[in-house]
């Protein structure tokens, strides 16, 4: 090792330290970035004073005049523009609440803003709006508040000449009109103040330093803090500030913080940045929740829609990125009817891939109040209106913002067409965390769709930095995806997205793909393309989590029970239609000149329909949208009369009646039944109405009868009612003893009350029309008679004790106890209608009974099956369902022996132990200030129709009144047939009609000698068998070449569509036994909901039978070819 000097290498770094230089303080340098974009006290000095080059306003450049149509009139653009117009100017206020005023708006745009690169017209009276072009297109929906206030102007606009254009103004927010804060009823005396109406030349660059600075700025906020990407992100910002104030805010120090950027972004200039092929974890789809009445008027929701898709058009012609979904039928139906230029628009987009019908319903609908079959045709009217307008049925349910997800839809949805669902409603639970994103969804039958629940907990993200981060952070699938879908845009009110959000969402890619650490997000798929990923997962052997039954909401538990009158209404319209459809195809077998009325049908459900509408049948809209509703709800009934009166008059019925009185009546259920009914216009006389299906006999029932109903009062205030089957004992209104004379088995507990009417503190933490919470059970209080119980009726065919319940000064209950003779063969039930003055505020009414019962499971009625829930609280999952929903029972069962609730409107209950309870009415106040207060339809003040065996809907109405009517059935041996029959039964009660009065055999319209005899064609379609099984409903077929309305291809020949469930749990058979003098079927098929062609039923064509087997809880639909 030799000598010399040793080898040192050179260095760049000073050998004399220049001076001090000290640690950044994070927190210091990371709460600077506000100022750089902030439009506070730095506004004039930040990048905010870079956004425009230019502003014109007023004078001869911005020139306004105005029409106000008179109240709260919508006329359309002819209309508007035929008006004389006024002038008027920035500044001038314009209401009240919900009224319309129509803009014209001349523009001339200056030599010196001409020059300029890009220009807009920036317009703002913090309320929505509606860009017109002067002959008629609709272009561009406005949202004010600061919010969607541009629109770009045509290069035409540049030649120095005036220009014409129109702004439909709608004086709401896009959150309507609450007083104060949102959801609380609407202010009717708002006002609007124009405050901008300029013609604005923007710096594009500045603005797009604006998003940029936005995305970099979130890395350094929301990256955690010892990750190298957020020190990064916060040295990048500083950099960007520091440049900009050092060059004093030049054009060129705008271009310099760019090109900073683009150190931490890379090119986010167009939509190249998703152009690689790296792998995506987040895929966005831009959406517009628009619900369909909520916090304003259908009327308002029909131009919220051409706003928000205009808008959307828009923004495809401008983002090739951009693809965008929306469901529910009726508002394609609502575009294509009041808006056929932009629905032609839209339908060109659609075309193109990139606006994508989605949902396949006509609306999105709740799903736990509607029947089975409801649930039905808001799949069968949405799949067939998207098909007919747009070729295509949609492949994935979409519901994201319903109140819970009832536990037959996966196997509606197969059978619709449909295997994917997408929601995120559960993340709302404000007990417990739901466990999955995505997931096999599983129904009663064993049916199932793949579901993914948006990660990011909303279906109206804005498309930040956090949304995209979130997507992935809070997505509990990991294990088996690590994908999920974000759903962007304005939404609830409608909007949908923005340019912004499709520019961050660049930003955000660019972040992912140039500094890493980000979720990497794409655009330009759709929402199947999603699905069809897991899918194929799904079939490489992924092996999805399962979740069982319902998807129950622990939030919103009140609107079971919310604004009544609606409910009830909503239950009338479906046995209604359910008569209407039977009535009307068997008279189409009459008589081949009577012609099924199809369209009528159809109007009469997609009003039903869109009734059902997520916050409309719930409960939780303004008082407007149950206005709209109650007259919807009248034409529905008025039309269904008419068309109930045709078809009876087809059917000759009661023309040959073979009973002896005057009287007859109609069974439009499947099953032959009985009922003692009191004959109209009589002091003391009865009927005996039975038999079924079809038409019933009518016998007049003597005092002399076998079987009598009996009541005495035994001591002062205590009386006895009885039949063969029970002895009831009633104290002061209260049941204290009800015994099962058979079975000698006493079903209330000792020292506890049946019908016992309770009255609740009702104050949930926010959320009033929607909401009640557990604590509310704390405050019960029971309510005491004000007055001595009283003898109605006093036998041997029906007695009955009427007894009234002071609520509070201003309400009452006055509840009639009724017990009818025992009927052979039927099961009997005592049974309660009550007419109620209610005029209460946050106050919960129900009636509560303590059963000898022991069951830690109790069974409720759902559509198509029964939902059994737990009876303790041993788990939060338990407790979370202290209000549950049920459809026309609930019933608790022990080995040997129950007892069910009947009811016929009313859809909130509970079990705790052996207590039953169903809640009868509530008093919020919020967002419709007179929710169940005012004036309502009364089943109890309707009158028979003329020729209808069934009183749908009378006009008579009882100011502030409710009538609620429901039932106890105890029954030995489990929970069967007998409860399903009973309940179906006690919401179809018989009619009587004097066919003497209402039917001649000079009725205009009368069938051929050769046609059926009635009785015989109303039970020629019968289902025989097991008792589970329930023939729900019959109809024609959709696309009968008698029945087509041509919207799409029609069908060879003549075809009745039965549909069939299985109702307790257990495989059943059966055999759909037809008489085939009367109806000659050819072949019978089982298809799907959409009535395709499926497969055949083998059977004996000749005898006219053919077996059917279902599965638990499956739904059938067969197909019969005439």
């Amino acid at each position: 090792m030799g000598g010399g000097n040793p080898y040192v290498p050179g260095t760049s770094l000073p050998k004399l330290a220049a001076g001090p230089v000290g640690q950044q303080i994070h927190s210091i340098y990371k709460g600077r970035l506000g100022q750089f974009t902030s439009h506070g006290e730095y506004s004039s000095h930040n990048l905010q004073a870079a956004m425009y080059e230019g502003r014109a306003s007023g004078g001869h450049h911005v020139k306004l005049q105005v029409y106000s149509p008179r109240g709260q009139d919508r006329p359309t653009f002819e209309a508007a523009t035929s008006h004389e117009f006024k002038d008027t100017h920035v500044g001038a206020s314009f209401g009240p609440s919900w009224s319309t005023h129509w803009i014209k708006v001349v523009l001339v745009v200056s030599e010196e803003l001409r020059k300029k690169a890009h220009l807009e017209f920036h317009w703002d009276a913090d309320n929505e709006g509606l860009i017109w072009t002067d002959d008629g297109e609709p272009l561009q929906g406005l949202t004010g508040g600061g919010e969607r206030v541009e629109w770009i102007l045509p290069d035409s606009f540049r030649d120095g000449k005036s220009h014409t254009f129109y702004i439909e103004m709608a004086c709401n927010g896009m959150f309507g009109n609450g007083m104060g804060d949102t959801i609380q009823p609407p202010d009717p005396n708002r006002y609007f103040q124009l405050r901008l109406a300029d013609i604005v030349a923007v710096n594009l660059e500045a603005r797009a330093l604006y998003v940029d600075f936005w995305i970099i700025g979130d890395a350094a906020r929301e990256f955690p803090e010892n990750s190298w990407e957020e020190h990064q992100a916060l040295q990048i910002c500083n950099k960007i500030m520091d440049t900009f104030i050092n060059n004093h805010g030049t054009q060129n120090s705008i271009l310099q913080g760019r090109e900073i950027a683009r150190e931490y972004i890379g090119n986010v200039d167009s939509s190249k940045v998703y152009e690689n092929e790296k792998e995506p974890h987040v895929y966005a789809i831009g959406h517009c929740h628009i619900d369909t009445c909520w916090l304003w008027p259908w009327a308002e929701t029909k131009r919220k829609i051409a706003r928000s898709w205009s808008n959307q058009c828009d923004l495809m012609d401008r983002y090739p990125e951009h693809r965008f979904t929306c469901s529910q039928a009726q508002q394609y139906k609502w575009l294509e009817s009041l808006y056929p230029k932009l629905f032609d628009r839209v339908k060109s987009k659609v075309k193109e891939g990139r606006f994508q019908p989605v949902g396949g319903s006509w609306v999105e609908h709740d799903t736990n109040l509607p029947s089975g079959e409801s649930l039905v045709r808001q799949f069968l009217y949405g799949q067939r209106y998207f098909e007919s307008r747009f070729g295509e049925r949609c492949r994935t349910f979409w519901l994201p913002d319903t109140f819970g997800y009832s536990s037959q839809l996966p196997q509606l949805c197969r059978l619709a067409g449909m295997g994917r669902f997408f929601t995120q409603k559960l993340s709302w639970n404000n007990i417990n965390i739901f466990p999955h994103t995505t997931f096999n969804w599983v129904a009663l039958d064993g049916s199932q769709v793949l579901c993914h629940m948006a990660p990011d907990n909303t279906y109206t993200a804005a498309a930040h930095f956090g949304d995209v981060k979130r997507t992935i952070s809070q997505h509990k699938s990991m294990d088996q995806d690590n994908t999920g879908l974000l759903v962007f845009g304005y939404g609830d009110g409608g909007g949908g997205p923005t340019f912004e959000m499709l520019e961050k969402l660049r930003r955000c890619r660019g972040m992912s793909d140039k500094t890493g650490l980000l979720p990497r997000v794409k655009m330009g798929d759709s929402v199947d393309d999603y699905f069809a990923r897991l899918e194929k997962k799904a079939e490489e052997g992924t092996d999805f989590v399962t979740w069982y039954g319902e998807l129950y909401l622990e939030l919103h538990r009140g609107t079971y029970t919310s604004q009544a009158n609606n409910k009830w209404n909503n239950r009338q319209s479906e046995i209604l239609l359910h008569d209407i459809e039977y009535l009307a195809t068997m008279a189409t077998i009459k008589d081949s000149s009577y012609k099924y009325p199809k369209r009528t049908i159809d109007d009469m459900w997609e009003d039903v329909l869109l009734c059902q509408f997520h916050d409309c049948l719930p409960g939780s809209s303004i008082e407007m949208c149950y206005r709209d509703s109650d007259q919807l709800y009248a034409h529905v009934f008025k039309r269904g009369r008419k068309l109930l009166k045709s078809a009876l008059s087809t059917l000759q019925f009661g023309s040959n009646s073979t009973s002896q009185s005057p009287y007859t009546s109609i069974n439009t259920l499947p099953w032959p039944r009985a009922e003692i009914k009191k004959i109209p216009d009589s002091e003391n006389e009865y009927a005996l109405v039975h038999g079924g299906p079809g038409v019933a006999n009518v016998e007049t029932l003597s005092r002399a009868s076998k079987s009598t109903a009996s009541i005495e009062e035994v001591k002062d205030g205590v009386f006895h009612m009885s039949n063969a089957h029970f002895k009831i004992q009633v104290e002061n209104g209260a049941i204290t003893s009800l015994l099962d004379q058979a079975e000698d088995r006493e079903l209330i507990p000792s020292g506890r009350k049946g019908n016992q009417l309770v009255i609740f503190d009702d104050k949930p933490l926010y959320w009033q029309g929607w909401d009640t919470e557990v604590y509310h059970l704390r405050s019960r209080e029971e309510l005491a008679p004000s007055g001595k119980s009283q003898i109605l009726e006093e036998g041997p065919h029906r007695v009955s004790l009427v007894t009234e319940h002071k609520i509070s000064d201003k309400s009452w209950i006055k509840t009639v106890i009724t017990l009818a003779a025992s009927i052979e063969d039927q099961p009997s039930y005592i049974e309660m209608a009550s007419e109620v003055e209610w005029q209460e505020s946050m106050k919960f009414l129900k009636v509560e009974f303590p059963v000898d019962i022991m069951n830690t499971e109790a069974s409720y009625e759902t559509q198509y099956g029964i939902v059994r829930r737990n009876t303790h609280y041993n788990t939060s999952w338990d407790m979370a369902k202290f209000e549950v929903c049920c459809h026309k029972w609930a019933d608790l069962s022990e080995n040997g022996y129950g007892v069910s609730i009947l009811n016929d409107s009313k859809y909130g209950f509970a079990t705790a132990g052996n207590l039953m309870r169903l809640s009868l009415l509530r008093a919020p106040k919020a967002p419709d200030a007179h929710a169940d207060m005012g004036t309502y339809s009364s089943p109890l003040y309707l009158t028979p129709l003329p020729s209808s065996s069934v009183a749908y809907a009378d006009t008579s109405i009882c100011a502030g009144r409710h009538h609620i009517r429901y039932a106890i059935l105890p029954h030995s041996g489990p929970l069967d047939h007998r409860t399903v029959r009973a309940a179906r039964n006690f919401n179809h009660p018989f009619r009587l009609i004097d066919s003497s009065k209402h039917l001649s055999s000079s009725s205009p319209l009368t069938a051929p000698a050769s046609s059926p005899n009635t009785s015989k064609l109303l039970s020629s379609i019968r289902l025989t068998g097991s008792p589970a099984l329930i023939l729900d409903a019959i109809k024609r077929g959709e696309d009968d070449e008698d029945v087509s309305r041509g919207e799409l291809p029609s069908r060879k020949g003549r075809s009745i569509i039965v549909r069939v469930y299985e109702s307790l749990g257990g495989k059943a058979r059966g055999v759909i036994e037809v008489d085939q003098d009367v109806l000659g079927i050819k072949k019978v098929d089982k298809c799907n909901l959409l009535e395709d062609e499926g497969e055949v039923v083998e059977g004996e064509k000749e005898g006219g039978s053919w077996k059917v087997e279902l599965r638990a809880f499956e739904v059938a639909t067969f197909r019969l070819q005439l």
